[in-house]
């Protein structure tokens, strides 16, 4: 009985053994990267939309000078494309920053149509309000975006 208990032994030894030295180590993976490609499609937008954001005083102005159709025009066409662009931009972002971006566009279009909507109705301080919103989400996603 002692010999059955002795042989058992060494075979479950020689097997767990065999067991852990067939297993492979885990391999560390390197954290994600930009290629060059998707930082190449990632530059040829960035210029269309940091023009967008250095004209936020431009904006800010016709705000406060009340010309809504000039407003109006800004959000609808400078303001529109480079959030466009931050569409085209958003595949080439690493996947952890894929979500935040297009959650910062959704909060831009909101911020849009909130100084959209304050230019029907000639309300500069709602206005004012939603283009310090717009501009800072712009902020947010050019951080999003590799050097």
């Amino acid at each position: 009985m002692v010999r059955q208990r002795s042989i058992l032994s060494l075979i479950l030894v020689l097997l767990t053994t065999f067991l852990i030295s067939c297993g492979s180590p885990s391999v560390a993976t390197a954290p994600p990267t930009y290629t060059p490609a998707q930082v190449a499609k990632i530059q040829e937008y960035f210029p269309d939309i940091q023009v967008v954001r250095d004209r936020s005083q431009e904006l800010q102005t016709l705000i406060q000078s009340g010309e809504w159709i000039k407003v109006g025009n800004f959000i609808h066409g400078p303001m529109t494309e480079a959030r466009l662009n931050m569409t085209y931009v958003i595949p080439n972002l690493l996947p952890q920053d894929q979500s935040k971006a297009r959650q910062i566009t959704k909060d831009l279009l909101s911020d849009l149509v909130k100084i959209d909507q304050a230019a029907s109705g000639g309300n500069t301080s709602q206005a004012l309000s939603a283009y310090k919103d717009a501009f800072a989400d712009v902020d947010k996603f050019l951080q999003l975006i590799p050097e």
